[in-house]
């Protein structure tokens, strides 16, 4: 038995379609499983095959999802060399990612921070993640 530990960051979505082409296409996430009408909900899980994350995308007729609390609300992912950086940037856009200015200012220093239809965001970091 594996005791490998797997994170999901699930959220809902009242703009299901446009989400998953904007995180399948501007973040290059796999479509890795997806429902309809279980228990009222439809849904999409997106990653990278192997990897131990993944994220959830859920919407369920009649709800209103709203839209990110706070503008401080980050997927950040790094990207250490700058033509991989500058292809995945341009790939956010070409997704229908807005370009947004951080809420805090340490993300733009070396990055680039898009914003999704429901307000929530991600940072495309032109850094190596060092803990």
């Amino acid at each position: 038995m594996s005791s490998e530990i797997k994170m999901r960051v699930a959220r809902p979505t009242n703009n299901l379609r446009q989400v998953l082409r904007m995180y399948k296409d501007g973040l290059g996430f796999e479509i890795l499983g997806s429902f309809e009408n279980h228990s009222g909900f439809d849904g999409v899980m997106l990653g990278i095959p192997g990897e131990s994350y993944h994220l959830e995308f859920t919407s369920k007729s009649g709800h209103e999802a709203g839209r990110a609390p706070t503008e401080d609300n980050l997927l950040v992912f790094y990207f250490p060399g700058i033509d991989d950086w500058n292809s995945r940037c341009l790939r956010m856009m070409e997704a229908g990612f807005k370009e947004v200015k951080s809420f805090n200012p340490y993300w733009d220093v070396k990055g680039k921070t898009f914003e999704d239809p429901d307000g929530y965001r991600v940072v495309i970091q032109n850094t190596d993640w060092n803990t």
